[in-house]
């Protein structure tokens, strides 16, 4: 392989939202294929358990506290990833909030809120590690988004609404880096078990789950496991330079029918 399209021996990863779910399987899986990560989170008690876990199997793994809705609190976790690891090589932004409600019933405060961490930091987070990749002709940058970018959810409306508003984001984003040597990409989990929503009311999350069902978006009651999505994240960082993986839509398999 020309060294070109050669990815360096030594790759940092970022992983924003690293505390649960996605983001914590990403960290670990990303840690497993040889890459020194970062954990950035708001819980950072947590984020200090999973690097050190993360250290005990033999990884590299450092834990900032970031905000992703903070122009600052991202700008100091760019700074602190790099002075510990070195030039990130890999990006990850995960961090996303979802909670529950009628469109016409949340207030306009808390709908911003939503469109600003999932949609807004997700910019403030290209913005901060991007620049660099571009300016060394290689990197990676890999977006979480979901299945409610091309399958809205009701009483998710903010949520939807962001990840609509990323997609479209990250594809504009694509077509700006071709030539650079970096990559964007996303990757779309379907309905998948995680740290999001567990922290809805159980009546409110019931309510949600059956309006899925009435508008037939839940076909099949099966929910993916983190640890695919951490897997099809390192096979699009994985990928060697000149292939680029600019979206992966993962989603659970119904159960298989029995033959009559």
């Amino acid at each position: 392989m020309s060294e070109k399209y050669r990815h360096p021996e030594r790759r940092p990863a970022v992983i924003t939202g690293a505390s649960s779910g996605i983001g914590a399987e990403t960290a670990k899986v990303l840690a497993a294929a040889g890459h020194p990560v970062a954990l950035g989170a708001r819980r950072v008690a947590v984020l200090e358990e999973i690097a050190a876990a993360i250290r005990a199997d033999g990884g590299e793994a450092v834990a900032h506290a970031l905000d992703v809705s903070d122009d600052a609190s991202v700008a100091e976790f760019a700074a602190k990833a790099t002075a510990d690891l070195g030039d990130i090589e890999v990006v990850v932004s995960n961090a996303a909030l979802v909670a529950p409600g009628a469109t016409i019933e949340v207030s306009s405060e808390r709908f911003a809120r939503e469109i600003d961490l999932n949609l807004v930091g997700a910019h403030r987070v290209a913005r901060a590690f991007v620049p660099a990749m571009v300016e060394r002709r290689r990197g990676d940058i890999v977006f979480v988004s979901s299945d409610v970018a091309v399958r809205p959810r009701p009483f998710m409306s903010a949520y939807s609404a962001g990840k609509w508003g990323l997609e479209g984001m990250v594809t504009a984003l694509q077509m700006e880096l071709e030539g650079t040597g970096v990559r964007a990409s996303i990757i779309r989990p379907g309905p998948t078990w995680s740290g999001m929503g567990t922290d809805w009311d159980t009546e409110e999350a019931a309510f949600v789950l059956n309006q899925w069902v009435r508008f037939g978006l839940a076909r099949h009651p099966h929910f993916l496991k983190a640890r695919a999505h951490a897997d099809a994240i390192a096979t699009i960082v994985g990928a060697p330079r000149g292939v680029h993986l600019g979206l992966l839509d993962v989603n659970p398999e119904a159960p298989v029918e029995e033959k009559p």
